[in-house]
């Protein structure tokens, strides 16, 4: 809902932004609502009174935790740049070419990183590992609780490429598109595609990262949260800090 999908559009004489609800912090609000999955994950194996799927739900909120940390550093990048927490002031910082991506290649590196963790996608599916856990922390859910699990899990892959959207493709903003000449009705429509594509793009790397590269094990993943991704996203935070200092 705090995802911006395009710039304001005039309606019946009036500017109606084409964003669900503008929040002030709204990276923030992003981050706290993430953090809630965790329990929701820790319950629903608890529950099931199987040792499988206790050992799923324990896992994925110790992979939650883990990349939580180095997913918040990365985002402090794009903060100190656009100034701002609310998302539609920072895809308006990205006018042009201007985008994050650019600016903060690490920052975007590590966040897509951290968001197959997050999302439980291969190679980071630990929770769900079929040779170890049978099926995870749903083993012993079925019927409609367990199409909402797998429900849960696209949904979450497609908020993520969302955000990675926002924050670091430009969102709504297409190049050169202001100055083409087109109407403002048009401008709009165009920004709207433009966003969906990028979204779209995001979500075909997901998948295509899953029949790519086999799962890790689970203190490979640990060792990559805590010894790699945490540093650099604090080495990230800092060269930034300096860079605009400095200019």
């Amino acid at each position: 809902a705090v995802v911006p999908f395009g710039d304001s559009i005039n309606l019946f004489g009036r500017d109606v932004k084409l964003q669900i609800a503008s929040v002030d912090i709204g990276i923030l609000y992003i981050l706290a609502l993430t953090s809630l999955g965790v329990y929701g994950v820790t319950l629903s194996g608890w529950s099931s009174n199987s040792k499988y799927s206790l050992l799923g739900g324990l896992r994925s909120s110790a992979q939650l935790i883990s990349y939580e940390l180095a997913m918040g550093l990365s985002i402090i990048g794009v903060v100190m740049i656009s100034g701002t927490l609310q998302l539609d002031k920072i895809v308006e910082a990205q006018a042009g070419w201007r985008w994050n991506i650019f600016l903060q290649p690490l920052g975007f590196i590590l966040f897509v990183i951290c968001s197959f963790a997050e999302t439980n996608r291969l190679p980071f599916d630990l929770p769900e590992a079929e040779p170890e856990l049978v099926a995870g922390y749903h083993t012993e859910y079925s019927g409609l609780k367990f199409g909402l699990f797998y429900l849960s899990e696209y949904a979450s892959m497609l908020t993520a490429s969302a955000i990675i959207a926002t924050l670091y493709l430009g969102g709504w903003q297409v190049p050169f598109l202001v100055h083409s000449g087109y109407s403002p009705e048009w401008i709009s429509i165009l920004q709207v595609l433009g966003f969906c594509l990028k979204v779209s793009l995001v979500v075909f790397f997901f998948i295509a990262i899953r029949w790519t590269i086999p799962r890790f094990r689970y203190d490979q993943l640990m060792n990559l949260g805590w010894k790699v991704m945490l540093p650099l996203a604090v080495v990230n935070l800092l060269v930034t800090g300096l860079v605009i200092i400095l200019l």
